[in-house]
């Protein structure tokens, strides 16, 4: 082995350049992400010749909104990107199969039981998010619905709420189950019903509940510009440098739907749709911030108005080196990427709820992860060393 599989703290602390992996919502469109994930995977293993390579010996953190949290505490957790699907398709076609008495409007549109069944078995209903089974530093995008206010919670063991002192009242976010956070970040209004998490407990009066519902209902559906905030912001205790060689971010989307072609109920209820759409104009705000921040190989036209930002800079250099892989999810890049699909088939990958699409979604995401990511498009300068 090239190079040295470091603990969780290690990846926090340790000198060096650093490498943070972002991972947006978007339901079971997350499997196309695990699609791109499998390309990304293969040439960092290449990269370090090594077969048994993962994702957390890489990235120095993980971050994950919804779906994406999903994805990333497995992959912190040490786990291969194959193995990832595995689990996915068998949580996927479970939890997502609907009842006649659930509209989403009375009642969330799935049973949230199932949903915790499949967490517990994925993560262990008894690990928490402290638990140093966790091999890298990870990041979880959740909003707590009763204060109104976004909650990133982090494995960060230098963080100011990570550990309680025998005299603070509030619950060391180290001692929250992995699940249960998890579970936070994917409580999709109409899909689930929130969750709730014991945040504080003083001897003698009644524990104060935090309840908590997807992170995607805050600004970072897509988590990248608050995993870039969590790492370099003094308050989180991280302090990792910026620079276009200290800093690589790598965000991987769920692909972007369609909205002239969504067949979905969603379609009919306004206040759904309009809440998408501002989810939407989020993860372009988001990208655009990190584009004019960054030196990126994967620069995107964000409108004919600004284009792709490569001659504009916000500041003397960039902050960080910035990828980012996705696919629009528009008849003419789907067939590009998977010809032969009917006109029904392209509108079912824009749905998020849709088992069906699970198989066709992935190949999408591999022939994403074919065309778009590139060994190149990963600097030197990041590639691990020492060996263990």
């Amino acid at each position: 082995m090239n190079y040295q599989v470091l603990s969780r703290d290690e990846h926090f602390q340790r000198p060096g350049p650093k490498r943070i992996l972002a991972l947006d919502g978007g339901g079971l469109r997350g499997i196309l992400t695990l699609g791109l994930l499998q390309t990304i995977e293969k040439i960092l293993q290449e990269r370090h010749g090594e077969p048994k390579f993962r994702l957390c010996h890489y990235f120095d953190l993980i971050a994950g909104t919804s779906t994406g949290a999903i994805i990333a505490a497995a992959l912190a957790l040490g786990m291969r990107v194959d193995e990832v699907i595995g689990h996915y398709q068998m949580l996927g076609r479970q939890v997502f199969s609907r009842g006649w008495f659930r509209s989403g409007v009375v009642r969330a549109r799935y049973d949230e039981n199932t949903l915790i069944r499949h967490l517990k078995r994925i993560f262990d209903k008894d690990r928490t998010l402290g638990d140093e089974s966790l091999q890298t530093g990870i990041l979880i995008v959740t909003k707590r619905l009763d204060t109104g206010s976004p909650w990133p919670l982090g494995n960060n063991p230098r963080g100011r709420y990570f550990k309680a002192k025998p005299t603070d009242t509030w619950i060391s976010n180290a001692d929250y189950p992995l699940w249960k956070v998890v579970r936070a970040s994917t409580a999709a209004p109409y899909y689930f019903d929130p969750e709730s998490i014991s945040i504080a407990a003083e001897r003698g009066k009644k524990a104060v509940i935090g309840t908590f519902v997807d992170g995607g209902v805050s600004p970072f559906n897509n988590p990248s510009l608050q995993a870039f905030m969590y790492a370099t912001l003094g308050g989180y205790h991280v302090n990792w440098k910026t620079g276009h060689e200290q800093l690589l971010l790598v965000s991987v989307g769920t692909g972007v739907s369609d909205p002239s072609q969504t067949s979905s109920i969603l379609a009919a209820k306004g206040a759904i749709k309009a809440l998408f759409s501002l989810m939407d104009d989020c993860a372009s705000l988001v990208e655009t911030v990190l584009q004019w921040m960054s030196s990126s190989q994967t620069a995107r036209q964000i409108d004919r108005d600004i284009g792709d930002l490569q001659n504009d800079l916000m500041g003397d250099a960039p902050l960080l080196s910035y990828l980012r892989y996705n696919v629009t999810l528009s008849k003419d890049e789907v067939e590009a990427l998977r010809p032969g699909m009917s006109d029904r088939q392209i509108t079912s990958l824009g749905e998020m709820d849709n088992p069906g699409a699970l198989d066709a979604l992935l190949e999408l995401g591999n022939a994403a992860g074919e065309q778009k990511v590139k060994a190149a498009d990963f600097p030197a300068v990041f590639d691990l060393q020492g060996s263990s």
